[in-house]
């Protein structure tokens, strides 16, 4: 890390766009630890900074911000989510920690809307089937899947991104019902959603896709007595976190054919996907792209610029979440 009296050094855990990346290396020193860099080279590389730049690959615990020394300001997460970063530690220390809100939004939900799509029309499978050969001509019985208009559509979490989906598919929903902790009046009159238990949104949706955050409260959110109270057409879609799905009770549901299809951009234990979904019917993985577009990236990017920028200037970073 840079030494004593010069610029600030912030340390870029993996990589930061350069729309971050240049914006912060004008006034500040940068380390980068790059995409595969090792825990044990992160905290080689951690004394002396002043920011660390993380993302949902990168945990923030009590050791690397002991590493990182005191003079330690802020954790920069390249996310909305930070379940990553042990925020307790945070605080105990006096360290901000921010995120990157908004500016994913669309990216997200326009990928739940596909992932939606993909899987009630079993459109891998289907593609998977002609690219190996074994598409011999039209068959009226074969990858029948579900057609979406009049559909009720679950959404668990009407935040920012659930009320984004909750827009997209309003055109094709005869019904939207949503699950939150507390009403959402605008989305009931805009959208005519309608707020209810999960149990109900489950028993009663044809489509339910999840955007609430990971934590301990929502962890194992759908396992199998919930998969089990789903129609046995339902289609799953989860670009939350990995962790609100019991992913072998998932596998088992499908396999059971429980339910009809499900929809993952997110996993347990990422990078790794559990074998059993790898090899599970009527489910369409994609590897954690929820906000993977050049608007996006480069938003998120600047973002995690301005936040450290502020933190270390002594003043309020635009996206505090701790």
């Amino acid at each position: 890390m840079a030494p004593a009296g010069s610029r600030p050094a912030v340390l870029v855990a993996r990589r930061l766009l350069a729309a971050g990346y240049e914006r912060l290396a004008e006034s500040c020193e940068i380390t980068e630890g790059g995409i595969h860099v090792t825990r044990q080279r992160l905290l080689e590389l951690a004394p002396g900074a002043d920011a660390i730049v993380a993302d949902p690959a990168v945990p923030i615990d009590a050791e690397l911000l002991e590493a990182a020394g005191p003079q330690l300001k802020v954790v920069a997460n390249f996310a909305v989510g930070y379940d990553n970063v042990d925020p307790e530690a945070c605080r105990d220390r006096g360290v901000m920690v921010t995120n990157t809100p908004d500016v994913l939004t669309n990216a997200t939900a326009e990928l739940a809307l596909a992932l939606t799509l993909a899987a009630a029309r079993r459109i891998t499978e289907a593609e998977a089937d002609l690219r190996a050969g074994r598409w011999t001509g039209w068959d009226p019985g074969v990858l029948l899947g579900e057609e979406l208009s009049g559909a009720t559509f679950g959404v668990v979490g009407l935040g920012r991104i659930g009320r984004r989906y909750a827009e997209l598919v309003a055109p094709l929903a005869g019904e939207i019902l949503y699950v939150s902790r507390t009403p959402k009046p605008d989305a009931e009159r805009e959208l005519d959603a309608a707020r209810v238990e999960l149990g109900e949104l489950l028993s009663r949706s044809d489509v339910i896709s999840l955007h609430v955050p990971a934590s301990a409260e929502t962890a194992g959110l759908v396992g199998t007595e919930e998969l089990r109270a789903m129609k046995a057409h339902a289609v799953l879609v989860n670009t939350a976190r990995g962790p609100l799905v019991d992913s072998a009770a998932l596998a088992a549901a499908l396999r059971a054919g429980e339910i009809g299809a499900a929809g993952l951009d997110v996993f347990e234990s990422e990078p790794e996907v559990p074998a059993e979904l790898l090899e599970a019917p009527r489910c369409v993985l994609l590897p954690h792209i929820g906000s993977a577009t050049t608007r996006a990236r480069d938003a998120m990017a600047g973002l995690v610029a301005e936040n450290v920028l502020a933190a270390l200037a002594g003043t309020e970073p635009p996206n505090r979440v701790a």
